[in-house]
């Protein structure tokens, strides 16, 4: 991870805080995350991180909250909402990670789903926290309108939709027998 983070917050392992770390983004830095991310706004976020320590792995388990606004994904009118998650990481230095062959088969662990690499002598957190709200943000996300505008414009949904074409219709034929 480099330096040039919309969210940058350097932790170093061998001088990890003694209790949990809280971060709250700056006005700036929730700006360029929005943009980053393609949304309108991050009105809040902050988060919340322990740590501890595991075979040369720094253990950091903690929760953010946001306030995000984007576009409804059906009307494009703004929509305000909260997002609240938890999370758990675990950094290893670099070369610590199992290397594994290209178009190997292999399993992953739940351990090893959040596993992420260092260089250097400190690791960002921030960065971290900031591809989990990236990953929390629903590209989807519809206002309370959205119905009321399909409906308007005709569009059914896929739970209204009823199946048509040649093997509904068989399918149909088969059914009232």
């Amino acid at each position: 991870m480099s330096d040039t983070n919309e969210l940058s917050r350097l932790v170093r392992p061998k001088a990890l805080p003694a209790g949990d770390l809280e971060i709250e983004a700056s006005e700036e830095e929730r700006g360029a995350l929005a943009k980053r991310f393609g949304i309108t706004a991050i009105h809040s976020l902050s988060a919340r991180a322990g740590f501890g320590e595991k075979d040369g792995a720094v253990l950091v388990d903690g929760t953010f909250d946001a306030k995000v606004e984007q576009p409804c994904a059906v009307t494009r009118d703004p929509l305000t909402y909260d997002i609240s998650e938890s999370f758990s990481l675990r950094f290893v230095p670099e070369g610590r990670m199992g290397e594994y062959e290209e178009d190997a088969e292999f399993e992953l662990t739940e351990e090893d789903l959040d596993e992420i690499e260092y260089e250097g002598d400190a690791f960002d957190l921030g960065e971290a926290i900031a591809q989990e709200l990236g990953l929390a943000i629903d590209p989807y996300r519809e206002g309370p309108g959205a119905d009321a505008a399909r409906e308007e414009a005709g569009i059914e949904s896929d739970e209204e939709r009823k199946p048509s074409g040649p093997l509904a219709e068989a399918l149909r034929g088969l059914k009232k027998d």
